[in-house]
């Protein structure tokens, strides 16, 4: 971003889609405009706009469904990178790629036209919500509920321009963070965002953020060198959902809504936020993306929001009447910008449509418009001294990514977030101790810095390697680095075995990563049992624990509370687990405390008060408190429920499921992630994401000739087969089911189901004898089809299989 909110000049103005019939082009301005541009010389460059040039700068698609020729031709006004986007269809290019992409877009976005209409340049939005997150060796900050322990709005500004920072290396305009939810059932799969169940702590830290990435109004370096656009999300609501399901409903008195979810909005706008994200979820029944009494009353009326409002993910798609590709409601609710990611020109088209037989009113477009252009005024992207992204004053400096500096400020945000629960005197680590590090995750970064790493649902080590974070320190490398230079020694053992006798055992272990609503639980157990199974295993052996708890909530955590003599809740640290070490051995005292009241049972109710807490709100121990834990209740009757019977939804593999991939010959079998994606195979079986009801809640699955794709249990539940599957084309040759011994060929149903939209197919031993655990496509010729669940359920005697 450049220092001074410069003027629109004539330079920059209008930009066409020349080859599109009937454009409505008016006069052009010869004279320049002055470098104190005021609302009227903006008003006068929308009025000698095109139709078709103001829908383009509402229209945000995602950079893997557009090109270059698409933005000289239609001018969108943004575009973004989803969670698993990345230039030229490489999500893990090099930085110097995204700043060349950066510049290939603007230049396409001003690039002069044959018939004389003038440009606007485009800006590019991103998810940089823990650190410039997309970017291979960008520094991965603690995320939102970590910084809520940590609770210090110094240490989230600081934060917020570092990663702008690293943002403006990169070429990229535009950041969608802070969120500003405020989190009520932690059962939501976006607890983490959320600094804090308290609204005021999220009002403070979320302007922090603000201040961090936009600089402060008024001051010469307002979205100046090392500042980008900030956006508040998401409003309102988010964090209110029954149940905490995520795009889910928030019901109550709309002004206790507001007092409580609204309330971190004024902040964020006395800060100068000048973007905010309307929110998929419901209030009281009806879609944020089409609520005009409070995108427009209460937003801009009552908190005085003079920015654009962009939408969610094709979230206009959800309101009652609209598609994503028809939907006239949001506009005139308030929607400034459609993020509409890859069905773009249907509704550019429809939009367009609407305006000419007058369902959308003129000024409704104009007002919209403007308030984008605003702001592109005011981050310098207008004017006679805009520059291209790699002429900005940090682009392209590539060693400020994960820079000394930055990860010295990431690594004091892990330790001052790091939570201490239960302390009976191994803490901190002592002096020269011979000290075993025990769990899959100790060494883990991908599962240290959660969702929204690199990928859209980030990962494991098995997906997101060590190599892909080249500037980073695991919770591991901080132990042995500091037990080591206080004169012990340090043994790293995943499976918790060992040949000496340590003094202490350090056990790191919780939650996959996840994101958005791939991460919602109907309780709050934490099932998998791994550190359990570990920390009782040394206490039966006399051996003292530590554990080291990672997750994005607080979770019923009693079993492993009890069978360690000293639990952490180290939440999303990112990549500086040092930090966490830091704590460990005492370098740094335990000063985080919690931001989110944590569970006493295990339903999964809401705590949000000392009611129902076994830690309240603010409750954290100094390593110098060593008071007792009384020993809790083990009791909880949700462990009994069995997940492993969902094998497939919401974008993820459920408990207990494995999807494989191969060929017919036995050659190129590999196990898939947990997010069931993948196009680089042995088997040539290309898994993406698709959009059904929500952002890549299903995969399209591409088989070629003599391929397979499976699903397998670890145990078997038993029961039918239960596939939500749509057949996108013909398949060339025979398809096959097998499960067990037994196979069922299904070519005439994927012919017959093939364009007829989402069917259900039901299978079970009355046509396939032998269901089991495993079953598999079998491709004997070229297929696609796409499937969004896959579940396993025991049948009313009678039913038939069904396609």
């Amino acid at each position: 971003m450049r220092v001074s909110m410069l003027a629109l000049a004539a330079a920059f103005t209008l930009s066409g889609c020349a080859a599109m019939p009937g454009a409505e082009t008016a006069p052009i301005a010869s004279e320049p405009v002055a470098a104190n541009a005021s609302e009227a010389q903006i008003a006068d460059l929308v009025a000698r706009m095109s139709l078709e040039r103001k829908i383009a700068q509402l229209i945000q698609p995602q950079i893997n469904s557009f090109t270059a020729e698409d933005m000289e031709r239609y001018r969108f006004g943004s575009y973004l990178n989803g969670g698993n986007g990345g230039p030229y269809g490489d999500e893990f290019a090099h930085a110097s790629e995204w700043l060349r992409h950066a510049d290939e877009m603007y230049d396409a976005s001003v690039k002069p036209l044959p018939n004389g209409e003038r440009a606007i340049p485009t800006m590019w939005g991103t998810d940089a919500v823990h650190g410039h997150s997309n970017i291979v060796g960008a520094t991965l900050f603690p995320h939102n509920i970590a910084l809520g322990a940590a609770g210090d709005a110094d240490l989230v500004r600081r934060i917020g321009h570092a990663t702008a920072i690293e943002i403006e290396v990169t070429g990229i305009d535009w950041n969608f963070s802070p969120t500003v939810a405020v989190a009520r059932d932690d059962r939501w799969g976006r607890t983490y965002e959320s600094y804090s169940e308290d609204p005021d702590l999220v009002a403070k830290l979320g302007a922090a953020l603000v201040e961090g990435q936009q600089g402060t109004p008024g001051s010469e370096d307002y979205l100046g060198d090392g500042r980008v656009i900030a956006t508040a999300k998401h409003f309102f609501g988010d964090g209110g959902t029954e149940q905490g399901v995520d795009q889910g409903d928030v019901n109550g008195d709309i002004s206790a809504l507001i007092d409580l979810h609204g309330r971190p909005y004024p902040a964020a706008i006395d800060a100068g936020v000048e973007a905010v994200m309307a929110s998929f979820n419901s209030i009281n029944g009806r879609k944020m993306h089409g609520n005009k009494p409070l995108l427009t009353d209460v937003l801009r009326g009552d908190m005085g929001f003079d920015g654009l409002v962009v939408g969610d993910w094709n979230g206009h798609g959800q309101i009652k009447g609209c598609t994503v590709t028809d939907c006239p409601q949001s506009l005139m609710a308030g929607l400034d910008i459609y993020m509409v990611p890859d069905d773009w020109k249907a509704l550019m088209e429809s939009l367009i449509a609407q305006v000419r037989d007058g369902t959308i009113p003129m000024a409704r477009v104009d007002e919209a418009v403007t308030r984008v252009l605003r702001v592109k005024q005011r981050a310098g992207l207008l004017g006679p001294d805009a520059k291209r992204p790699s002429e900005r004053g940090y682009a392209g400096r590539y060693e400020l990514l994960a820079s000394p500096e930055h990860r010295a400020l990431a690594r004091e945000a892990v330790a001052r977030s790091q939570v201490v629960l239960k302390n009976d005197g191994v803490l901190p680590l002592k002096p020269g101790a011979n000290v075993l590090v025990a769990g899959t995750a100790a060494d883990d970064i991908g599962q240290a810095s959660g969702g929204w790493t690199l990928e859209w649902q980030g990962g494991r080590k098995d997906q997101l390697p060590r190599e892909r974070f080249p500037n980073a320190s695991s919770i591991w490398d901080g132990i042995k680095q500091n037990v080591t230079a206080a004169g012990g020694t340090a043994t790293l053992a995943e499976d918790g075995t060992f040949e000496a006798r340590p003094d202490v055992a350090v056990v790191v272990f919780g939650e996959r990563p996840y994101a958005e609503f791939a991460g919602d639980q109907r309780d709050l157990v934490f099932r998998d049992e791994e550190g359990l199974k570990l920390l009782r295993s040394y206490r039966e052996q006399g051996i003292p624990t530590v554990a080291v708890f990672l997750s994005g909530r607080p979770m019923w955590m009693n079993r492993e509370l009890n069978a360690a003599n000293a639990f952490v809740a180290s939440w999303l640290p990112g990549s500086e687990g040092a930090g966490v070490a830091d704590v460990l051995t005492g370098k740094r005292d335990a000063t985080g405390r919690l931001s989110f009241s944590w569970p006493a049972k295990c339903e999964g109710q809401p705590v949000n008060s000392p009611a129902g807490a076994l830690f309240a709100f603010g409750y954290g121990r100094s390593l110098s408190d060593t008071s007792p834990l009384a020993e809790l209740s083990e009791d909880c009757a949700a462990l009994a429920a069995n997940d492993s019977a969902n094998m497939f939804g919401s974008g993820r593999l459920g408990s207990g499921t494995s999807a494989f991939v191969g060929r017919l010959d036995g050659t190129g079998i590999e196990e898939l992630m947990p997010n069931m994606r993948g196009d680089t195979n042995g088997a040539g079986v290309v898994l993406r994401g698709y959009d059904r009801d929500a952002q890549e809640d299903s995969r399209e699955i591409s088989m070629p000739q003599g391929s397979y794709f499976g699903v397998v249990q670890s145990s078997d539940t038993g029961g039918a087969y239960r596939i939500a599957y749509e057949v996108v084309t013909r398949p060339s040759g025979a398809i096959r089911l097998r499960s067990g011994d037994s196979e069922l060929d299904v070519t005439a149903q994927f012919e017959l189901a093939q364009a007829k939209g989402w069917r259900e197919m039901v299978i079970s031993e009355a046509c396939l004898a032998d269901v089991g655990p495993r079953l598999s496509f079998e491709a004997e010729g070229e297929v696609t089809f796409r499937i969004s669940s896959i579940k396993r359920e025991d049948l009313t005697e009678g039913i038939e299989c069904s396609f």
